[in-house]
C-alpha cells in the first residue's frame, strides 16, 4: 500500500500531526502510520551555498573578487541538521512513497523551508499543501480535508527564491566590498540599512530640535476650568508671552458668559485584533519585551500550548469563515479572570461587523486570536501569561458593543476672548468593561481636559475667580525603542521626504520594510553588529553605525528601495512578473555598488580602540556596548575574538533603583551603578538573603488583593458541599 509524507517544519508540529494522523511507530526523526509517514525540517535544512564553494579563491575576501555573481545558485545542506536532512531524504525517497505534503508553516518561507528540501532530495513526486494557521487537533484533522493542490503555492516559492538570492547577491558583496576597503567589520542590506538610517534620522532630529516656549491661559469659575483658545487657528498655545500678558489684562476682572453648550452622543469601538508587529509594540511598551523576546513567547503560545493562531501575520482582520467558531474560541479562552467577560460576550449573538471580520484585509493568515484549545492558565509560565492576557482581551473586546459617552462641549467668552471646556459622562463601558476600564487611550494629542462639568445652560454668567497663566515647552521627538522603531518600519513614509507620492503608496499597501516575519531578526542583527545600542530602553545609533551611512550608497539607505523589491516580491507571488528578471535587476545593482565603494575616497576610524591587546592575535581589541552588556573585540576580523566585559542584570541599585552592570570575573565580580553606587557580588547576595526575611510592598498588595477577593467566595466551600445534601429531622 503507497504511503504518503508530510515535512512539518519543525518536531513538535510534526509530533502533533502525527498523533492526529495516528502515526504511532516512531522512527528516527520521523512517526509512521498505516497511511501516513511524518517527518520535520528543524527550520531550514538547506540553504544557499557560500561563495568559497563556488570557487576557493572567495575564502579569502579580496575586493578585486568582487562582485559575486554566480550564474546559477547552489543549494547546499546546513552542516549542523545535516543529519535529520539525510532523514528526511530516506523517507522522501522510499518506493512506497507516492505523495508529500508540505506542512511547514503557511508562509513565504515556510514554502521555501520545504521546497530548497524537495528540490536538493531531486523528488518529483506530486505535493500537496497543508495550509493552517493554528495547530490544535480540530486544525489539523479541518486542514487535511481541505489540502490544497501544491502547484497553487508555485509562485509564493519563486518570490520566497527570488527574496533569498536578491538577499545573498546584494548583502555578500556589499559587506565583502565594505569589509575589505574598510578593513573593518561592516555588513549592510536592504532592509537593515534603511532601518539604521531612521534611527540616525531620528536623532539628527532631536539634536537639530530647538525647544521654544509657549504660554496658555486658564479661567477658574466654581467648579469649572476654562482654556482660551484662539478663535481662528483653535490653538491653545500662545508663543509670543508679550501677546498672552495682554490678553490676561484685558479679560481680567471680566465675567464668562456661556456662548454655547452642545452635547452630543459618541461611540468608540475597541481596538482592532492584534497583528504581530502591533503585538511586539504593545509589549515592548507595557512590559519591556524585545521583538525578538515577543515573537520567541508567541511561537510558544502558539506551537507548545496551541491556546493561539499563528504569530507570523501582518492582519488585524479574522475571514467569514472563522465567524462560525468563534463561540468555540471564547468557550475555551474563557476561565479563571476572563470567566466573566467570556459569558458575558456569549449572552448574545456574535456580531461580525467590519471592525474585525473582513476577508479582503487577510492575505495568508488571519489575526492573532485564541484557538478553540482550552486553556490551562497554571501551565503557563508568567511572560506567556502576560502575551496571551493582551491576546484574549483584544479578542473578547472586539465582540462587545462599543464604548458610548456624552461629550459636552461649552464655550465661554471672557470679554473677546474665547474659552472653552469639555466634559465626558459614561453612557455605556461596552468593550472597556473587558480590561475593567482601564484601558490605556493615547490621549497625548488632547489639549482639553476632560473634567465634571457641573449642570450649565447658554448665556449663563460664570464669576471667574482667577485667571492663570501657564507655560509649557515644545519637545523633541524621543528617540526609537523596539517598539516605535517598529512602528516605522512598518510605515516608514516619514522617511521617504522628496520620493515620489507613488513610492510612499506603495511602501503603504507593502506593509513597510521588512515584514512581520523578519522584522524582529533585523533590529537584533543590527545589536549584534553593534551598530545600534541601548540606553535603558531607548535605541541609539553607535559611532559605528554613523561611519557606515557615511560609506553606503545612498539609494540603500533609503525605504523607497526595499518597497520597490518588496512590491516586485509580491508580484512574482501573484504570477505578474517573472522572478529570473528580478534576479538580474538585483545583480546589475550589486554591480553598481560595489563599483561606488571600490571608488569611494571616505575613510573608516574605529573611536571605540582600547589599550587591552587581543590574547590570540596581539592587535589592540575594542570595546562595544551590545545588548545585554559590554565586550571587547578584536579589531581583526579574521581572528574574530571577543570577551564579555560586563552584562546589565536585572538587579537593581539600592539607591536609585536603575538596573546595574556586573563586571569582572570569578571572586572580584562587583555590580555598578550609573549613580556610581558599588557593590561586591559576595555581598550583593547576603544582602539579598537579608532581604527575603522582610516583606515587600508588592507582596502585602498581592495579600490584600487576595483577601478582597476571598471575601466574595463562600468561605469553607468543602464544607458547605457535604452539608447542603443534609436533612435534619
Amino acid at each position: 500500500m503507497d504511503k504518503i509524507l508530510v515535512l512539518a517544519e519543525k518536531p513538535s508540529v510534526g509530533r502533533d500531526i502525527g498523533r492526529v494522523l495516528k502515526c504511532n511507530r516512531k522512527g528516527n526523526g520521523y512517526l509512521e502510520g498505516n497511511k501516513y509517514i511524518v517527518t520535520w525540517a528543524l527550520g531550514h535544512l538547506v540553504t544557499l551555498a557560500d561563495p568559497e564553494q563556488y570557487e576557493e579563491r572567495y575564502k579569502t575576501w579580496r575586493i578585486d573578487d568582487l562582485p559575486i555573481l554566480p550564474s546559477q545558485m547552489k543549494l547546499v545542506v546546513i552542516k549542523q541538521s545535516s543529519k535529520q536532512f539525510h532523514i528526511v531524504k530516506e523517507q522522501m525517497n522510499r518506493k512506497d512513497v507516492s505523495q508529500i505534503i508540505i506542512a511547514t508553516d503557511a508562509g513565504r518561507e515556510g514554502e521555501l523551508v520545504a521546497r530548497w528540501i524537495i528540490e536538493k532530495v531531486h523528488s518529483h513526486k506530486p505535493l500537496k499543501r497543508l495550509w493552517i494557521s493554528s495547530v490544535t487537533d480540530k486544525a489539523i484533522k479541518e486542514g487535511f480535508d481541505k489540502l490544497r493542490d501544491g502547484r497553487e503555492y508555485e509562485n509564493l516559492y519563486r518570490a520566497a527564491v527570488a527574496r533569498a538570492e536578491s538577499d545573498w547577491i546584494v548583502g555578500i558583496n556589499a559587506t565583502r566590498a565594505l569589509t575589505c576597503k574598510y578593513n573593518a567589520q561592516l555588513s549592510c542590506g536592504r532592509v537593515q540599512t534603511p532601518t539604521l538610517a531612521m534611527v540616525a534620522k531620528r536623532e539628527e532630529e532631536i539634536k537639530k530640535f530647538k525647544s521654544q516656549d509657549f504660554y496658555g491661559i486658564a479661567a477658574l469659575a466654581k467648579n469649572i476650568k476654562l482654556i482660551w483658545q484662539d478663535s481662528k487657528t483653535k490653538d491653545m498655545r500662545i508663543f509670543d508671552k508679550k501677546r498672552c500678558d495682554e490678553i490676561i489684562s484685558n479679560i481680567r476682572g471680566k465675567d464668562g458668559i456661556v456662548a454655547d453648550v452642545e452635547k452630543a452622543n459618541k461611540k468608540s469601538f475597541s481596538p482592532k485584533l492584534y497583528d504581530l508587529t502591533e503585538l511586539q509594540r504593545d509589549a515592548n511598551r507595557i512590559f519591556g519585551y524585545s521583538a525578538k523576546e515577543t515573537l520567541g513567547i508567541m511561537q510558544r503560545l502558539y506551537e507548545n500550548h496551541k491556546i493561539l493562531t499563528y504569530p507570523r501575520t501582518d492582519s488585524k482582520y479574522i475571514t467569514t469563515d472563522i465567524v462560525d467558531t468563534l463561540k468555540e474560541r471564547i468557550e475555551a479562552c474563557g476561565v479563571g479572570i476572563y470567566k466573566q467577560s467570556a459569558a458575558k460576550a456569549l449572552k448574545n449573538p456574535i456580531n461580525p461587523n467590519k471592525n474585525f471580520v473582513d476577508n479582503s484585509k487577510v492575505s495568508d493568515h488571519h489575526a492573532i486570536i485564541p484557538t478553540e484549545q482550552k486553556v490551562i492558565l497554571s501551565e503557563l509560565n508568567e511572560k506567556e501569561k502576560k502575551i496571551y492576557d493582551l491576546v484574549v482581551k483584544r479578542f473578547l473586546s472586539v465582540l462587545y458593543p462599543p464604548f458610548e459617552y456624552e461629550q459636552t462641549t461649552i464655550r465661554a467668552k471672557i470679554g473677546e476672548e474665547n474659552f472653552i471646556a469639555k466634559g465626558k459622562r459614561v453612557i455605556a463601558q461596552g468593550w472597556k468593561e473587558v480590561y475593567s476600564n482601564n484601558y490605556e487611550e493615547d490621549d497625548s494629542n488632547e489639549d482639553i481636559p476632560q473634567q465634571i462639568l457641573p449642570r450649565i445652560n447658554k448665556g449663563d454668567v460664570l464669576k471667574i475667580s482667577s485667571i492663570v497663566q501657564t507655560k509649557g515647552q515644545t519637545k523633541p521627538p524621543s528617540p526609537f525603542n523596539e517598539g516605535t522603531l517598529l512602528s516605522a518600519m512598518e510605515n516608514p513614509a516619514k522617511y521617504m521626504a522628496g520620493e515620489s507620492k507613488d513610492l510612499i503608496k506603495i511602501i503603504g499597501e507593502t506593509g513597510g520594510i521588512g515584514t512581520v516575519a523578519t522584522r524582529a531578526d533585523i533590529i537584533e542583527k543590527l545589536f549584534n553588529t553593534f551598530l545600534i545600542e541601548k540606553k535603558g530602553k531607548e535605541i541609539f545609533i553607535t559611532s559605528k553605525g554613523k561611519q557606515l551611512l557615511g560609506l553606503v550608497p545612498d539609494d540603500l539607505k533609503s525605504p523607497a528601495l526595499t518597497a520597490q523589491w518588496e512590491q516586485k516580491l509580491e508580484a512574482i507571488s501573484k504570477g505578474k512578473i517573472d522572478d529570473n528578471g528580478f534576479v538580474k535587476e538585483m545583480k546589475d545593482y550589486s554591480k553598481s555598488i560595489v563599483s561606488d565603494i571600490k571608488n569611494s575616497s571616505e575613510t573608516f576610524k574605529h573611536d571605540n580602540m582600547t589599550r587591552i591587546k587581543c590574547p590570540q592575535c596581539g592587535k589592540f581589541m575594542l570595546e562595544v556596548k551590545g545588548k545585554k552588556g559590554r565586550m571587547l573585540i578584536c579589531q581583526d576580523r579574521d581572528c574574530g575574538y571577543r570577551k564579555n566585559v560586563s552584562r546589565i542584570t536585572n538587579a537593581r541599585c539600592p539607591n536609585c533603583h536603575k538596573k546595574m552592570e556586573l563586571q569582572e570575573e570569578g571572586d572580584n565580580q562587583i555590580f555598578v551603578c550609573g549613580c556610581g553606587y558599588r557593590e561586591k557580588l559576595s555581598a550583593f547576595d547576603n544582602r539579598r538573603k537579608n532581604e527575603k526575611n522582610t516583606v515587600s510592598k508588592k507582596e502585602v498588595a498581592n495579600y490584600l488583593r487576595e483577601q478582597k477577593n476571598s471575601k466574595k467566595e463562600p468561605i469553607n466551600t468543602e464544607l458547605a458541599d457535604a452539608l447542603k445534601g443534609l436533612k435534619l429531622k
